[in-house]
């Protein structure tokens, strides 16, 4: 599996992960809604289960994903400051470039 994170991102990520009261958790990407060939994300703070894969990024920032869901495996976390700020989970190996 395999995940991405952006810069702009990983900076936001990162202020929230190194908060004292976070030290013990990590990103947990999961599919709120799917539906045909794409899905819809959600993000949390999480500890990982026996039923996820910790994936490690080239941000020094770890994700958790679910095992075997292939809606996963590629998905890429941007964080955007303009029309509207916030987090925009895609997945652009499975042709899912952003909400419908």
């Amino acid at each position: 599996m395999n995940c991405k994170i952006t810069r702009n991102a990983a900076n936001v990520l990162r202020r929230e992960l190194d908060k004292p009261e976070n030290a013990e958790l990590k990103l947990k990407v999961f599919i709120t809604h799917s539906h045909g060939d794409h899905a819809h994300y959600g993000m949390d703070l999480a500890k990982p289960t026996d039923k996820d894969e910790v994936v490690s990024t080239d941000k020094g920032i770890d994700v958790i994903l679910p095992i075997g869901d292939e809606l996963l495996d590629g998905v890429k976390i941007d964080y955007l400051y303009f029309p509207k700020e916030g987090f925009i989970i895609t997945n652009p190996s499975k042709g899912n470039h952003g909400d419908h």
